[in-house]
Formats: structure tokens, sequence, C-alpha cells
């Protein structure tokens, strides 16, 4: 571990000595992610991307892309795209990332079952905006949109967000 990690821990999750509240998946932590179980996955996962709606803030970072409409990520196991991002018009199941609440302003994407996608292991884990504290999410970690935006401004290539089992 380095001080440039991400560490999910019982109180929050840790990044360069600050400690963030932050939310978990509401199936809590799991070892068999399978997809809609609604767990976070233990594990190292990398940080391998970021997307921000630029007409909602600025560019968080150099290497951030824009989240465009119709951008969509597809969490259908039987469909080839399974697990990827995807543009709409798109009939398999997905998650739409131009969202009109909040939620996915700011998006760090994770390696989870990324890019050769296990079926059924469950689509991307993200670090997005939490909706309030406490409120769970689908599997993903969820923040303080301040603490988020800062996270995002500090993280490097080397980030990896650990989630070790309780």
């Amino acid at each position: 571990m380095t001080p440039d990690d991400l560490v999910l821990t019982p109180l929050g999750l840790r990044f360069r000595g600050q400690l963030y509240p932050c939310t978990i998946g509401r199936g809590g932590l799991t070892l068999g992610k399978h997809e809609g179980d609604g767990a976070t996955p233990v594990g190292t996962h990398r940080i391998v991307g970021m997307l921000y709606r630029p007409d909602r803030m600025a560019r968080p970072a150099d290497w951030a892309l824009p989240i465009r409409p119709g951008d969509l990520w597809s969490d259908d196991p039987a469909d080839e795209d399974y697990n990827m991002m995807v543009r709409a018009p798109y009939g398999p199941s997905h998650e739409r990332l131009r969202r009109a609440d909040p939620l996915y302003d700011l998006i760090l994407v994770t390696d989870w079952n990324w890019p050769h996608a296990v079926r059924g292991r469950g689509s991307c884990i993200f670090i997005h905006q939490w909706r309030r504290p406490g409120y769970p999410t689908a599997g993903c970690i969820a923040l303080r949109r301040d603490h988020l935006r800062g996270i995002a401004a500090a993280i490097t290539c080397r980030t990896r967000l650990i989630v070790r089992p309780v």
C-alpha cells in the first residue's frame, strides 16, 4: 500500500492521510461478486478511467474524458459489450452515464471485471458521488461531491482502490 492508494476501511475511504466518509453497495462486501448482487467486491482494483460532465464542472484532471449525451455502460452479461462503455441507441441492459441527477457527474472507473469481462461476474465498480450519507449503492463506492472532486484532482496513474474483507 502507498499513500496514493484509496483504502476502504470500516470508517471510510482513506487517501493521503485523510479519511473520507463513503457508502458501499447495499449487499455489503463480497469475495464472490456477481451481476445484480449489489455488493462491493473485495480486492485491489486499479483506477483505469475518469469521466465527467463538462456541462456541470470543469475538467477535474488532464486525463478525464467528458460524458457525452448517449454515453451508456453495458450491464447485460449476454451482450458482447458487457461491462464496456457503449453509445445509444443500445438495446441490451445498460446504465445511462449522463444522468439527470448528479450521481455520475464525476466517475472514477475501476478495472473490476475489465477489460476482459467474465459474463455475470458483475459490471464496473465506479467511485462516484453519493445520494446522501449512508445511502447504499448498487456495488460502487460513493463519496460526498467535494471529497470526490478533491480525490479526483489528486490521484495518479498508480492509485488503486483497495477493498479488504471485514
